[in-house]
């Protein structure tokens, strides 16, 4: 069956090892019979601060209010033509993948401007105008999947469970968790290339390789089980009922598979 795939690569050198994973991800998805879009943001020139020149029709010329002039420019057409674009990728998508390097801890800031950008008040928040009644596993991105793929420059045992940089999974939660199930994406596992910063051709050619075969799961493999907001382990829509990962707090509370009671 064939699908739609949104890479979006943030990386400013067009030999570097992302790049590399990009090229292959096309072609491993092409000979699939899946069609490929990019986002290849710094060839792009893509504007990665979101301030007022994104609203060039106003609501309230007087004060910005970002949510409201989000929704209003979303709902209106009123967007820049860059934003839409992107948009109609991301919803054309069957899956989304996000390719990039681990910047002190997170995605570098042009992709990080391109989540703020483009996840508009009425598309990934605030779906149909019901504020938080739908996210977490509901809203306007529901039905698509999301990986992560990441380049990390420290060796794998500085992100272990008790690596001193603390697991990568952990450390990308606000992505993973945030910025991709919030909208109502099933998200799947990070996939990470480790000690980057000194691969030679040989750990090259075995990355490439890797990906390729994590490509293969990309519409199968089993998603992170983080915890709908909707589906009753959080009564109040804020908080997990007591009965729910009891003894637990933190991050890992949120991951059904991680929890006792489950």
């Amino acid at each position: 069956m064939s699908r739609r795939v949104l890479i979006v690569h943030a990386h400013p050198e067009p030999r570097s090892l992302n790049r590399q994973l990009v090229d292959e991800a096309v072609s491993t998805l092409l000979q699939q019979g899946h069609e490929v879009m990019q986002s290849d943001l710094h060839a792009m020139g893509w504007k990665a601060v979101f301030d007022a020149q994104d609203f060039p029709s106003r609501a309230n010329a007087k004060r910005l209010d970002f949510i409201a002039e989000s929704g209003h420019a979303f709902a209106n057409g009123l967007q820049t033509a860059d934003v839409e674009e992107e948009q109609r990728k991301l919803l054309a998508a069957d899956a989304l993948i996000l390719q990039f390097p681990l910047w002190w801890f997170g995605m570098p800031a042009i992709l990080k401007g391109w989540v703020d950008r483009v996840f508009a008040y009425g598309l990934a928040y605030g779906w149909q105008g019901a504020g938080n009644r739908y996210r977490y596993g509901e809203g306007g991105l529901q039905g698509k999947r999301a990986l992560l793929s990441v380049t990390v420059g420290g060796p794998a045992e500085d992100y272990a469970p008790r690596g001193i940089n603390g697991p990568l999974e952990q450390l990308l939660f606000p992505i993973t968790h945030g910025t991709l199930f919030f909208p109502g994406m099933a998200v799947l596992p990070t996939h990470a290339v480790y000690g980057t910063g000194r691969l030679d051709d040989a750990r090259v050619a075995a990355a490439r390789l890797a990906w390729q075969a994590r490509l293969a799961g990309l519409f199968s493999d089993a998603p992170i089980a983080f915890r709908p907001q909707n589906g009753g382990d959080y009564p109040d829509g804020h908080a997990l009922a007591e009965q729910v990962a009891p003894g637990q707090s933190g991050l890992l509370a949120h991951i059904a598979e991680t929890s006792p009671d489950r």
